[in-house]
């Protein structure tokens, strides 16, 4: 219950940081809401730890032909999947245009900021992982 806690605190946070990063691509309309930011974020670790190792495992031999490079295609479909269930309940977090279109802001916003939310949650993770002393 604590890791799944610690992992949309994280989410949390790295959603926030690609925000501010890319004002441009990505927004949020999340206003004095901040619980908005949380539920993105619930949305988000649910997608990442249920439909994305799906996708991965189907797309496997796409992955083997480019030597993985397909991982980034399948980051930036999971945060567009995200902004489409973010729309559905009203919750404000937009990539590019969509929902409800999708233009090129929304691909570069993806792609790009699927590389940012990874940078960031990974080196949250690392850095609130417990040591292991040898």
């Amino acid at each position: 219950m604590i890791e799944l806690i610690v992992r949309i605190l994280i989410n949390a946070a790295a959603l926030f940081v690609a925000v501010k990063v890319l004002p441009k691509y990505l927004s949020f309309n999340w206003g004095a809401d901040w619980w908005k930011l949380l539920v993105v974020a619930l949305i988000f670790a649910l997608v990442n730890s249920y439909i994305k190792p799906i996708v991965k495992a189907l797309s496997f031999p796409i992955s083997m032909m480019t030597l993985g490079l397909v991982a980034f295609v399948i980051n930036a479909v999971m945060l567009l999947l995200v902004a489409f269930l973010s729309g559905q309940l009203k919750l404000g977090f937009k990539v590019g245009d969509f929902p409800p279109s999708v233009t090129l802001d929304t691909i570069i916003g993806a792609i790009v900021g699927a590389l940012i939310i990874s940078v960031v949650s990974t080196l949250a993770s690392i850095a609130l992982s417990p040591r292991k002393l040898l």
